[in-house]
């Protein structure tokens, strides 16, 4: 399981300020001054090898959840759209409609997204009207063009 890491800034009063020592022989010690008023989180390789232990975590969960659904005979629908976007930033009218190649007893689905492929930055993507033959999906960055691959599960049960 994941160990979480509360990350905290390093704070100083007065802020960014520093004392220059000029050693003599071409160099200088540069040292923080002020008063501390917050301890921040160390940065190194012990909290930064947790947050990769925390991804490949969440990618075993997902290819977990994915075999135990294979096994149960959920039948799992994949594909690839394509969303455009015409319209300059902070505007977006990447939204397209994704139709389901069969229709699901209901709106309780999940729809796994992965971009496969962006001109520009994608920002995140989003599902929304999940219907029993098709959802929407978009995308909130500027990026004129992303592909994404996608993976649904569930709306089988009533």
């Amino acid at each position: 399981m994941y160990d979480w890491t509360k990350w905290l800034d390093h704070v100083t009063d007065p802020a960014n300020r520093y004392t220059l020592v000029d050693n003599g022989d071409g160099t200088y010690t540069i040292t923080p001054t002020g008063t501390v008023m917050q301890q921040g989180t160390p940065q190194d390789q012990v909290r930064f090898n947790n947050i990769e232990n925390g991804i490949v975590d969440a990618h075993a969960a997902i290819a977990l959840l994915l075999n135990y659904a294979r096994q149960n005979s959920w039948e799992i629908e994949t594909g690839t759209v394509t969303l455009t976007n015409t319209l300059a930033f902070p505007f977006n009218d990447s939204q397209k409609t994704v139709s389901l190649t069969k229709a699901k007893e209901n709106g309780d689905y999940i729809v796994l997204a992965e971009i496969s492929a962006a001109s520009g930055n994608a920002g995140e993507i989003v599902i929304t009207d999940k219907l029993i033959n098709g959802f929407k999906m978009a995308f909130t960055g500027s990026a004129s063009s992303v592909t994404v691959k996608y993976t649904v599960l569930g709306g089988y049960l009533k």
